[in-house]
């Protein structure tokens, strides 16, 4: 193995329902019927903080279909107020919440999110996202979806007018000084007086700048504006790769983008979403794969297919090779999870059955069956190559497969001084090696 970095990589969890497998919750120990208890996801995220992960992460949608008998509520509570009761039983782990810009109102979001980053002593993040279907558009007084480009336009204004927010006044103009009765000190402390296309804000925040800067800033897109967007804002951002060479053309595409910004000097961190079966030999872990695959409803993972791609996927052949797809330019989706599935087409040549077979337990991600040596070998050879500063972890099952990861994995990584053995530091900045913002650079 090679030697080591003295930066170590970074591990976060993206908590979601009972597992990420579709058919988790089928198994005879899930944990489906506690995903409405919100002392479930504390223990899990007591157990990444066992673990010395960086950060528990939430995903969110903003509708629930309900269509079916296997429709699951899996974003059953809001992400910061689930994150919020997850503060009150952890100590380091950060916080990460997917925050929409189509959707929310960015005063409000920013005030809840430096309002849990002052309760937390800074652990907070943000993962902006411009949400993906109608039906969320619909519960917010909406006809449908705007168009990609109008999303990412606005996601722009919306990422700017946060960092505005956020860093609107310091603690230190907090001045409490009864002898002399000076409450603030207002020379230090203005309207912005933000006026866009979308939002019109006078500022400034009614919270304080947070005690890391400001709450890190995540970005999950891969099309070309989803890419600019991180150049612009985010601290690191969580991808979709499904093997090594998908995973250097996106860092490739990322510090392509950097360059040309002329921001030469600047890096952001790569996360690749990262799916694993974890065995004390590799026999045990094909058998915990094989174990959920039998249980998998075809049906459902269909219904899943023809999301990715689009399209109506269900009455396509099992056992036939997939039909032809159009090429990524002329497609008009989530472009990053569609170049996913055109890779794992091309690399294996799949049926349509096989095809659900590599989606079903998290979309196409990155996905390790093996021994934990085996396992963080291939962590290890992406950290290596520079394509992945570290992983989000999308447990098959929860809690089991995040237990396994914790128990078995961990272990395997520190022994090879890859990570941490315990938190050197209080804020998620901290943790993931990142300055501390004292100004705003994008007025």
């Amino acid at each position: 193995m090679t030697e080591a970095k003295e930066q170590k990589l970074h591990l976060g969890v993206l908590l979601y329902g009972c597992g990420h497998h579709q058919a988790a919750w089928l198994m005879p120990d899930s944990s489906i019927e506690r995903i409405g208890d919100v002392s479930y996801y504390q223990y899990l995220a007591r157990l990444a903080e066992k673990g010395c992960f960086d950060a528990v992460f939430f995903a969110d949608s903003q509708s629930f279909q309900g269509k079916s008998a296997s429709d699951m509520p899996a974003f059953w509570f809001d992400p910061i107020v689930n994150l919020t009761a997850i503060s009150q039983v952890t100590r380091h782990v950060g916080l990460v919440s997917t925050i929409s810009s189509t959707f929310s109102n960015p005063f409000t979001a920013s005030r809840q999110l430096l309002s849990l980053d002052h309760m937390t002593g800074g652990r907070v993040g943000w993962n902006l996202v411009t949400s993906m279907t109608d039906a969320e558009a619909l519960n917010h007084s909406m006809e449908n979806l705007p168009c990609h480009d109008r999303r990412y336009e606005k996601a722009d204004e919306f990422a700017a007018l946060m960092d505005k927010l956020f860093l609107s006044w310091d603690s230190r103009g907090f001045l409490h000084q009864r002898d002399e009765r000076k409450l603030i000190d207002a020379s230090n402390i203005h309207p912005f007086h933000h006026e866009g296309k979308y939002f019109k804000v006078r500022g400034p925040s009614t919270t304080p700048k947070s005690p890391q800067g400001k709450p890190v800033s995540m970005q999950a897109g891969a099309s070309g504006q989803g890419i600019s967007l991180a150049v612009k804002y985010a601290d690191a951002v969580y991808s979709v790769s499904w093997n090594l060479k998908q995973a250097r053309r996106f860092r490739e595409k990322l510090d392509d983008r950097i360059r040309r910004s002329g921001m030469g000097d600047r890096h952001i961190k790569v996360f690749p979403g990262l799916v694993t079966f974890v065995g004390r030999t590799h026999g045990e872990a094909l058998a915990k794969k094989a174990a959920l695959d039998e249980k998998l409803p075809v049906e459902t993972a269909l219904k899943q297919l023809g999301f990715f791609l689009q399209q109506d996927c269900s009455n396509w052949e099992l056992d036939e090779p997939v039909p032809k797809l159009p090429p990524v330019e002329a497609f008009s989706g989530p472009v990053g999870r569609y170049e996913t599935i055109l890779e794992i087409i091309n690399d294996t040549q799949p049926t349509v059955r096989n095809l659900l077979g590599y989606l079903n337990a998290g979309g196409g991600h990155f996905t390790l069956i093996g021994t934990p040596e085996e396992i963080v070998d291939q962590m290890q050879e992406w950290y290596d190559a520079g394509v992945a500063d570290g992983f989000n972890l999308m447990p098959p099952e929860l809690p089991g497969s995040l237990e396994d990861f914790v128990s078995l994995v961990v272990p395997e990584l520190q022994k090879r001084g890859l990570f941490r053995t315990e938190y050197e530091g209080d804020t998620l900045r901290e943790h993931l090696g990142l300055p501390c913002p004292r100004t705003l650079k994008r007025q």
